[in-house]
């Protein structure tokens, strides 16, 4: 039975269920970009004795994403800006009643981060529901694209509700890079209480490079600088995410990649006589709805061929038919058809 929390990309645990290496397993549970930039780094070179410091850094990054370094803050990882944000919106509300509304499915972090810091959760089945109302004063999370079915929404509607209902609200953007929408960062001087998440590992294919920004206005970043610890990120983070910024050929590369990746994936699932339902996506993954056969018994299928898929029954509002399956090198991609057309 899956864990409340628990996400894809356990490789560890998978290969020796199937009793293999590492590099064996074909993970198509995780959401990261199956496209490397170059990089030009020898990280033998980096001086790690002194503290780091991330003037440049920081620079860097806010001229990526087209804000001031006072409008961003980083993490290690955007589940770390994830919790720090819960912790510090309860801590400006301590003692008194705090609601979050999370538009679900949704990164599971969300919720957990909501339970620990004892916030009144009420979800929104995205689905179905995305008209109803929010309660006033509410803490509003919206991962756009979404996940894990990579819908991208029209967020200027929803923000202008929210902001009548005087609502904080952030906009978790982590996948934004793979699709041809433009970031709500716009919006940051019209509503002053917008936060947005991005990932800097995701698109970049480098999850083990930890590192995440919320984006806000100056006077909100500095209140939730005032909480956070002097060093937190490694020279090593720091340098490989400034590395990759500079790879100017990426984007297309990237996006040729999953598109070709794409194509051929939804063509397979779509003739496919276990598959009830695609869900549209603009994102690296792509949400279905299994027929005659669980996400567990799909599972049990793929094993043999050394394939992980994300079994979708733990997200708010899916079921035990949902499954994810990220979007990978075509060669990654063809073992599937042993099972979805056998």
């Amino acid at each position: 039975m899956m864990q409340t929390f628990q996400h894809g990309g356990d490789i560890t645990t998978f290969a020796k269920t199937c009793g293999c290496s590492l590099d064996e397993v074909i993970d198509l549970s995780s959401n990261i970009n199956f496209v490397k930039p170059h990089i030009d780094v020898d990280f033998n070179t980096i001086d790690i004795a002194p503290y780091p410091n991330y003037d440049s850094l920081y620079q860097n990054i806010a001229d990526h994403y087209g804000v001031l370094t006072e409008q961003m803050e980083l993490f290690n990882g955007g589940s770390a800006g994830i919790f720090s944000l819960f912790a510090h919106m309860r801590g400006r509300h301590m003692g008194l009643p705090l609601r979050c509304t999370i538009y679900a499915p949704a990164y599971l972090e969300y919720k957990k981060a909501a339970n620990r810091f004892e916030y009144e959760l009420h979800i929104i089945d995205r689905f179905n529901a995305m008209d109803e109302e929010v309660a006033q004063g509410s803490f509003v999370i919206f991962v756009n694209p979404a996940t894990p079915d990579g819908a991208f929404y029209d967020i200027q509607p929803l923000l202008k509700k929210w902001h009548n209902r005087n609502c904080t609200v952030l906009i978790d953007e982590s996948f934004i890079e793979f699709t041809p929408h433009t970031s709500a960062t716009g919006y940051l001087a019209q509503y002053p209480n917008l936060f947005i998440l991005k990932s800097l590992t995701k698109y970049w294919g480098a999850a083990g490079i930890r590192m995440g920004a919320l984006l806000s206005s100056a006077q909100n970043i500095a209140a939730l600088r005032q909480r956070e610890p002097l060093w937190k990120l490694s020279a090593f983070d720091a340098a490989y995410i400034q590395a990759v910024l500079q790879d100017e050929s990426f984007a297309k590369r990237s996006e040729a990649a999953n598109q070709e990746s794409r194509d051929y994936l939804l063509a397979l699932l779509k003739k496919s006589p276990l598959i009830k339902r695609i869900y549209p996506s603009e994102a690296n993954f792509v949400l279905v709805e299994l027929q005659g056969i669980t996400a567990e018994e799909l599972q049990e299928r793929l094993t043999p061929y050394r394939v992980m898929v994300r079994n979708c029954e733990n997200f708010d509002t899916l079921g035990k038919y949902h499954v994810r399956i990220a979007l990978k090198e075509l060669k990654k991609l063809q073992p599937l058809k042993e099972v979805f057309h056998a």
